[in-house]
């Protein structure tokens, strides 16, 4: 397996273990079974933006059925990472006039970066809807199972007829490789079929899987972007599943071409001609008005997990398990583990390091500790134990696996605004002043999360308002640059962030905030105004925004 295909395992495998968390699950799944879809909405951090003026019958009764934390599940992600690709808009029923659908985030670090939108559209859906940068829409009114919680069990149809997921049994468990098809199987196997469409892109084969997949490869055309996508396809692109593209493709109804956008700069476009089935590379600007095929129609990271032992079948969404493994029992992603005693090779010894009370405690003798501290104070260099405890709050140095699995972990359920993740991880004793290759601390990403209860904690743990990340810039400039809630920086602001920061460009929180137009945030913008008139580039204030 390449580097880059193992990557793309490894990015999915983060995806499910951290972009919907177990307590996310249950407490969204509580509420539908309630009868509470709007509550539902709230657990799986969705905000409803509906009028009630606008329901049907029709429309409440898929909305009670909706489950928020499923088509969490199925998301889109950003290419090469965990958040939620932006600037999509999943189309999931129409209603006469009205058009119901999920909108992600329009920018990746924005705190609604793991929020969606519901809302009723009287427009049509189109192709791409005026916005600069575009907005694109897909048509998921075909995919219930990926969201409509009385579907879900049809997933496993989803992925082809057979009975089975490719490489894997009935019950879940991988096959052997002695299992596995060593020619092309008769067509009346499809899961085998597929397997052995992944088994020749694997042995480097693209072209001969491309043909098992029933498609027809075209030469690129247009921009030089496009062959590189077939090099992308070839070496990377592990969770590519031919075999349901090419599905996809033959149930196209009145659409004869649909593109998979597999990056942001590539795309495969898929083509009914006289018959056929063709795949042909392409830079995505040279498609534009190409319909987009939804990522689940193309992409299968559950069962090259399972098939790889980077998940187990009790791992994966309760339904989604319950569709594909009906005899395993439920869980869903785990929650945080119970934190090891960590070992530290130090003076040609392993040390055993144990959390307690928030530090990383290292059996060395107080004296030990004070002279490290002299000896950092002076420039020099610290060794063993000292230099992984200065690593973990510094972010400079390297660090035992298994605290680098740590602190990856803790700013992911920061990012996937997992709150009540964190504060486990803390109650075990984890150092909140952990700091990541980029400089940022945790109040660095607070506005990703539940600012009302970890604020406070950060705070009282002894962060720091104004630390500086890789970057320059401070929590609340971070905030204020991400499009934070105006809650979270009154709370910022509040604690005695300071206001008059600027970065190494010379932009002030008042030049961000007209720059954006981030009309929830002109309450600050006025402030530092009227306070620290002429700081930063002087932008002229703006009167309108998008709140």
């Amino acid at each position: 397996m390449s580097g880059n295909v193992a990557n793309d395992l490894r990015v999915w495998e983060l995806v499910r273990r951290y972009a919907v968390p177990r307590w996310m699950i249950e407490r969204a799944t509580e509420r539908r079974l309630a009868g509470d879809w709007r509550g539902a909405c709230a657990a799986a951090h969705i905000d409803v933006d509906i009028d009630p003026a606008d329901l049907t019958p029709e429309i409440e009764d898929d909305l009670r059925h909706l489950a928020p934390d499923l088509l969490r599940w199925h998301l889109p992600r950003d290419h090469g990472g965990t958040h939620i690709a932006v600037r999509r808009e999943l189309v999931l029923g129409g209603y006469g006039g009205a058009v119901l659908y999920a909108a992600t985030p329009r920018a990746r670090n924005a705190p609604q970066i793991q929020r969606l939108r519901l809302r009723l559209d009287r427009k049509a859906p189109g192709r791409y809807r005026p916005a600069d940068p575009p907005v694109v829409r897909e048509d998921w009114s075909g995919l219930r199972h990926l969201w409509d919680a009385r579907r879900a069990g049809g997933l496993l149809d989803h992925h082809g007829p057979g009975g089975r997921l490719p490489f894997l049994r009935p019950d879940g468990v991988p096959l052997p490789e002695g299992e596995l098809p060593t020619a092309d199987p008769r067509p009346g196997d499809p899961a085998a079929r597929s397997e052995w469409v992944f088994l020749l892109r694997e042995r480097g084969d693209l072209d001969g899987a491309i043909t098992a997949a029933g498609l027809t490869a075209v030469e690129p055309r247009g921009r030089p972007g496009a062959w590189r996508t077939m090099t992308l396809v070839r070496h990377g692109l592990a969770t590519l599943d031919l075999s349901l593209l090419a599905r996809a493709g033959r149930s196209l109804a009145g659409t004869a071409r649909v593109r998979a956008d597999v990056s942001s700069r590539h795309c495969l476009v898929l083509e009914r001609v006289q018959g056929r089935l063709t795949l042909s590379a392409a830079d995505p600007r040279d498609v534009a008005d190409v319909p987009v095929l939804p990522e689940p129609c193309w992409r299968t990271p559950d069962p090259l997990l399972l098939r790889a032992g980077r998940i187990t079948p009790e791992e994966l969404h309760p339904l989604v398990r319950a569709a594909l493994f009906p005899a395993r029992p439920p869980a869903g992603p785990p929650p945080p583990a119970p934190l090891a005693p960590v070992r530290i090779r130090c003076r040609g010894e392993r040390h055993e390091a144990r959390w307690r009370g928030g530090r990383l405690d290292v059996p060395h003798p107080a004296g030990e500790h004070e002279r490290e501290r002299a000896l950092r104070a002076l420039g020099g260099t610290m060794t063993g134990c000292f230099a992984v405890t200065e690593a973990w709050t510094s972010g400079r140095g390297g660090l035992p696996p298994a605290l680098e699995a740590l602190r990856e972990e803790i700013f992911l359920r920061m990012e996937h605004g997992d709150t009540p993740g964190v504060l486990r991880l803390l109650e075990e004793g984890v150092d909140p002043r952990v700091r990541d290759g980029d400089g940022r601390t945790l109040l660095h990403l607070v506005y990703l999360a539940d600012h009302e209860v970890l604020l406070p904690r950060l705070l009282a743990a002894g962060l720091d308002l104004e630390a500086e990340d890789g970057h320059g810039g401070t929590p609340l400039y971070r905030a204020v640059l991400h499009r934070a809630s105006a809650g979270c920086v009154r709370a910022l602001v509040d604690a005695g962030a300071r206001i008059d920061v600027v970065n190494e460009g010379g932009w002030s929180l008042r030049d961000l905030i007209n720059t954006h137009r981030y009309a929830h945030l002109y309450f600050l913008r006025d402030r530092i105004a009227a306070e620290h008139p002429g700081l930063g580039r002087g932008l002229p204030d703006e009167t309108g925004g998008d709140g």
